[in-house]
């Protein structure tokens, strides 16, 4: 209904246009079972960087209405133009243009890196902010990461009828009679391609919401998901309540938890204040840790210094470890004394894994007494340890020694401690508070700068323990980014358990609407530096990050305060961590194809790759024939005459986990890569072209 009203319009003679509008009306009191909204005009994204050239889509720059016109002529500062769906013809000054791309319009992104700050210089986990639309953004995530995602957590407009987001660039307010069916098309293009990222095995879809859009967003969800388990959660948020005209303040909000494959809540080690219900009888105890790695990065190939034997005699007694092995070499051709038996890190289903520590930090937990064998069973044995938190625990005093088993391991009294547990679906938990832990706590880092209802820090981070905490190397993605607590919060629960979490956040860098109304009385326009520089990405996004890693707030003063709760220690610490921070940009498919555009592809690259170490550059040089890089583990062959030289290279270094061999011959590709069965390999720049030549395909609606 949405396109015949537009159509409706721009009926010339009024009577008949009424008339036209007064049955159409009729035709839609008809409803059906569940939930129905309309298939909107596709959205689209502003290319400011774009230049308007013959052929393109464009829009008329702070335009309130949705025209698109495809760009026919261009004479001199002016251009001749034909709208989309009327077909008129009419001429605009150049200037007055902007590029746009039409979602399922084909796109090739590119990263261009903005910013970058490193506080871990001797860590090799990278996170990332992507200043884009979110839509094309997932499109490059799914390129990326697809079916790799532990954890998505968004915090989407609430769409509470103030202009608090934006439907093909013009705000959505209280009165447009769309504004519901707009953000639910809006919602479902975006959750499409999230589920394609995350893991169908073992992953969590996360997203709040207050009571504006809790219900459509409730039946979307089990629309779009049917396959998984969904809960929703009430959170108290302010316990004060936000006063509403002439209603009941509105003092929480509501979180939706849609679960995948086998993940489930994890028991956490909470305060009395979760209790609810829950009898303290009912806590679980001590909780010990699984030596094999599971979830991301669990294979051998990702962390091959864990893969290596632990031994033991026949009767099951503990006598030490092997030697790890290089990628490549079979585990059974190595030997081992009579009475001897091996124990490899074996997943269940007989992939080869990694145990979670090296040998030389298993061995030091085993003489610490914190690693606890099972019984032996052919080559097959549980082993456990004590995690950093257990460890903490036995520090603190809370868990107790009370003496030794007859194989070393240490006996943990856990008899005075609460334990863990899982909380009812009412939350009131006092570190939830947005007002305190979210808006002053991110004034604290930018003294200078204001952000509208940030979550408390400390909710997110509780939000994402109940699905990674046995999870050490989660990728965690929000695609909603706002002022950045998600990657915070991500930061702060690595400090606490020593975790190798990664968090990829993305968000547009829109200005707010009092801020572009001053701006544009400034004489400034969207795509102009002085605009851009107080856009959300670059303002509040990445100073926020910079500020907490760092330690240093957006004045340059130490921030003051303390983290608190789980564990205090000073805001001014900073995090052990590294960021970098791109903006999202479009290429041309014919340059990518006459491999013109290595530079620009170089950091999507390195993401594919993991994001191990600061990402490389090639800024104005000559396209290297082969390019070797083991901190970043990984290798680009672009010349083929130097394959046996980047083989040998390659073979020679375990760290190179990702090859790209750019060719146009499958064949030789396939005898290339016969080389590195056991790396990841991928075939430029086909992959990289038919990756988004078929998304487009798939997202075009019928």
């Amino acid at each position: 209904m949405a396109i015949i009203d537009s159509l409706l319009d721009q009926v010339s003679d009024g009577t008949l246009r009424n008339r036209l509008k007064d049955e159409f009306k009729k035709a839609q009191n008809g409803r059906k079972f569940g939930l129905v909204f309309e298939d909107h005009l596709p959205e689209s994204t502003p290319l400011y960087d774009v230049p308007v050239k013959k052929g393109m889509k464009a829009v008329v720059r702070n335009s309130k209405n949705d025209d698109i016109y495809i760009v026919k002529r261009l004479d001199d500062d002016t251009a001749v133009c034909e709208n989309t769906v009327t077909g008129e013809t009419r001429m605009f000054q150049k200037d007055d243009l902007v590029t746009v791309a039409e979602f399922g319009d084909p796109i090739y992104p590119y990263l261009e890196k903005l910013d970058n700050v490193c506080n871990a210089p001797d860590s090799d986990l990278w996170h990332t902010l992507i200043e884009a639309d979110n839509y094309h953004a997932l499109q490059l995530l799914e390129y990326l990461y697809a079916g790799k995602v532990d954890c998505i957590y968004i915090d989407p407009p609430y769409n509470t009828g103030a202009k608090d987001w934006k439907y093909n660039n013009n705000y959505v307010d209280g009165t447009d009679v769309y504004r519901h069916s707009k953000w639910l098309s809006f919602m479902e293009k975006r959750l499409k391609l999230a589920k394609k990222l995350l893991n169908p095995k073992e992953s969590v879809l996360i997203v709040t919401i207050d009571e504006k859009e809790y219900l459509h967003l409730g039946m979307l969800l089990e629309q779009m998901f049917p396959e998984a388990k969904m809960q929703m959660v009430s959170s108290v948020i302010n316990v004060k309540g936000v006063a509403r005209d002439k209603e009941f303040f509105r003092a929480n909000e509501y979180i939706y938890f849609v679960r995948f494959g086998s993940c489930s809540v994890n028991s956490l080690d909470l305060s009395d204040e979760w209790l609810g219900n829950v009898k303290k009888s009912g806590r679980d105890k001590l909780r010990l840790g699984s030596m094999l790695r599971s979830g991301s990065n669990s294979h051998r190939n990702h962390s091959p210094g864990c893969f290596y034997p632990i031994l033991f005699k026949q009767d099951g007694t503990y006598v030490g470890t092997g030697e790890p092995i290089a990628i490549g070499v079979d585990r059974h051709s190595i030997a081992f004394p009579d009475g001897i038996v091996a124990v490899w890190p074996i997943h269940k289903d007989g992939s080869e894994g990694v145990w979670q520590y090296g040998r030389d930090g298993f061995c030091d937990l085993v003489n610490r007494g914190l690693v606890f064998f099972g019984k032996l069973n052919g080559d097959k044995i549980g082993i456990s340890y004590a995690p950093k938190g257990v460890q903490k625990k036995i520090t603190d005093g809370l868990f107790k020694i009370s003496g030794m088993n007859a194989d070393g391991s240490v006996i943990i009294d856990d008899s005075n401690y609460g334990g863990s547990f899982i909380p009812n679906n009412q939350w009131s938990i006092t570190s939830h508070n947005a007002t305190e832990y979210g808006t002053k706590l991110n004034l604290s880092l930018m003294p200078d700068r204001k952000f509208p209802y940030p979550k408390s820090l400390y909710a997110v981070e509780d939000v994402l323990r109940f699905f990674v905490a046995n999870k050490p190397n989660a990728l965690i993605v929000d695609f909603f980014a706002g002022s950045g607590t998600t990657l915070h919060a991500t930061m702060l629960l690595n400090h606490l358990d020593g975790g190798h979490r990664r968090c990829i956040l993305v968000t547009n860098n829109e200005v707010s609407n009092d801020e572009a109304k001053t701006l544009t009385k400034q004489g400034l326009q969207p795509g102009n530096p002085d605009w851009e520089k107080h856009g959300i990405a670059r303002y509040v996004t990445w100073p926020r990050t910079k500020a907490a890693i760092t330690g240093i707030n957006t004045l340059g003063e130490p921030i003051k305060g303390n983290y608190k709760f789980t564990e205090e220690f000073p805001m001014s610490d900073g995090f052990k961590a590294n960021a970098v921070f791109f903006k999202l940009g479009f290429l041309d498919k014919y340059s990518v194809v006459l491999g013109q555009q290595f530079n620009e592809l170089l950091p999507v690259l390195w993401m594919k790759a993991g994001c191990h170490g600061e990402c490389p550059k090639n800024d104005g040089k000559k396209i290297p024939g082969k390019l070797v890089l083991p901190e970043n583990q990984m290798a680009i062959l672009t010349k083929e005459s130097l394959f046996k030289l980047f083989c040998d290279e390659v073979k020679k270094d375990d760290r190179l986990k990702t090859i790209y061999i750019v060719t146009d011959s499958a064949d030789g590709y396939k005898s290339m890569i016969s080389h590195f069965k056991d790396r990841d390999t991928y075939q430029l720049y086909r992959d990289y072209l038919d990756n988004f030549r078929i998304n487009t395909i798939n997202t075009r609606r019928c």
